[in-house]
């Protein structure tokens, strides 16, 4: 997270062009949204597990980062991509992801967008909103985003395989039978890649498909690069002052 805000900061400064950056997380990882309360996830049960937690920039619920692609997408405040509201950059962005999911095969693959712009329950995975990528009627790919003065973040997760309700070992339940209930309705309503493929898609083989699907629906050539000598001070700075910082996590 302390990376992808020093992107954020050097893009939004024009000191680096629009940046997509992909990447995975090891241990396993609970990350808040932004405004989500600290109270609704078990931290001592994550401990327990080796897991870790932390709170994002963006909004949006709880995911539990492991077997899965992520990906963020820093842009000035000026760019074509990053203009109208949040439902509209949304839409944008989600073409080249749709781009990449058809180029792998899965068709179709579409948009789905929340009813009545409510949300409930602390799993981001639980109900498709603001034109999130939708497979076999399940939601596949989570979004969030960030808008400051000088530019937008927007993270986005793609699950490959594994369990994708065993985030709900991450939260706090009243009882165990409403932590089973809660896995039985993500199971319902979410899926991961490998499972609507039938077989193993690799991470490796998930990005280099997102990284062609920005590629073509965008008409770019993609240099791929390292962060900047600046970029890697201000990342380490915010991550001792901010993301390692339980005053930062535990804030809401």
């Amino acid at each position: 997270m302390a990376v992808d805000e020093a992107i954020l900061l050097a893009v939004s400064a024009g000191a680096q062009p629009p940046t997509l950056r992909v990447y995975g997380w090891q241990p396993l990882c609970l990350s808040l949204g932004y405004g989500q309360r600290a109270a609704e996830a078990d931290a001592a049960r994550m401990e327990s597990l080796g897991w870790h937690m932390v709170r994002r920039p963006t909004g949006g619920r709880a995911i539990l980062h492991g077997d899965e692609l992520t990906y963020s997408v820093a842009l000035p405040a000026g760019h074509d991509l990053a203009q109208g509201d949040v439902v509209e950059s949304y839409r944008r962005i989600s073409t080249a992801l749709l781009t990449m999911l058809q180029a792998m095969g899965f068709v179709p693959a579409s948009e789905k967008q929340e009813k009545d712009g409510r949300s409930v329950g602390p799993v981001c995975f639980e109900v498709p909103s603001h034109y999130e990528i939708t497979a076999g009627g399940k939601k596949l790919i989570g979004s969030a985003q960030v808008r400051r003065k000088e530019g937008i973040l927007q993270h986005g997760t793609l699950p490959l395989c594994g369990d994708i309700a065993r985030i709900c070992d991450a939260l706090v339940y009243a009882e165990e039978a409403d932590r089973e209930a809660a896995r039985q309705q993500v199971r319902e309503r979410a899926t991961t890649l490998g499972a609507i493929a039938g077989h193993e898609i690799t991470w490796q083989t998930a990005a280099d498909a997102l990284v062609q699907g920005f590629a073509e629906t965008f008409d770019l050539t993609l240099q791929c690069g390292t962060l900047s000598a600046d970029e890697q001070h201000t990342a380490d700075r915010l991550y001792q002052e901010t993301y390692a910082s339980p005053a930062w996590t535990l804030k809401r």
